[in-house]
């Protein structure tokens, strides 16, 4: 029986905008299991963002309970959350968010700074998820000297240094050209096969279609959520240096 990672239980969301409440989520109920690989799709507006924010425990319900791993997370204070999100969760961003007078080591290696691991215990492990993504001989360059899809490795090796029980990929591919983007998504299907649980927000069909699960949002609720029939793969393509 796989063990379910993401259990969430009418989270509904609400914003004041002036003398208007907004219902960004609408008693939202969804369950994901160890390494599944689901899609979040959903038009402006949809509540896929604020769900994404709500499973990265970068922000909390208006009401509900989400578990994740075992604990309800909906209610616990900020730097509780922050713990959780360091210890829990792999994030990778669309605008892959490095800091850019680091190198790609140094980058890699800030969630383990603020897990209060030892540096040769730091350095031994960034080194070893730059490797993963095919960026052992680029540890010491800078995000400048990186092309797009270089620096998307870094994000996703600094996702995968803690290693945590959840990968959660917002737009990934959004700021890379085609070729870059089959990388990125060959790169995050490798990942799943070594066991990690992804949820991908996307606004793609073709880069949903890799996932096994497409999870539909509309006006803040689940309109759709079924497997996928038609998951494309790709073969882990050459990393070459682009």
């Amino acid at each position: 029986m796989s063990k379910e990672i993401i259990h969430l239980e009418k989270i509904s969301k609400h914003y004041h905008v002036g003398s208007e409440i907004v219902k960004a989520l609408q008693e939202v109920d969804l369950s994901i299991n160890k390494n599944e690989f689901v899609a979040m799709m959903g038009p402006s507006g949809s509540g896929k963002s604020t769900l994404m924010n709500m499973l990265g425990c970068l922000d909390t319900p208006t009401s509900g309970h989400y578990h994740l791993n075992g604990m309800d997370v909906s209610k616990m204070s900020d730097n509780e959350l922050a713990e959780v999100r360091n210890k829990e969760i792999g994030f990778v961003f669309q605008t892959f968010n490095l800091l850019p007078r680091s190198t790609a080591l140094e980058n890699v290696m800030l969630p383990l700074i603020y897990a209060g691991i030892s540096k040769h215990e730091r350095i031994r492990r960034a080194e070893e998820a730059l490797a993963s993504v095919q960026l052992a001989d680029r540890i010491n360059h800078k995000p400048n000297e990186l092309s797009g899809g270089q620096r998307q490795r870094v994000a996703v090796a600094r996702a995968l240094v803690n290693k945590p029980s959840l990968i959660l990929a917002d737009e990934p591919t959004g700021n890379l050209d085609s070729k870059t983007s089959v990388e990125i998504i060959s790169l995050l299907e490798e990942i799943h096969r070594m066991g990690n649980t992804i949820v991908l927000v996307t606004h793609e069909e073709d880069i949903a279609e890799h996932a096994h699960r497409i999870v539909r949002l509309r006006d803040g609720k689940i309109e759709e959520d079924k497997p996928n029939e038609k998951i494309i793969s790709y073969n882990k393509p050459e990393m070459a240096n682009t």
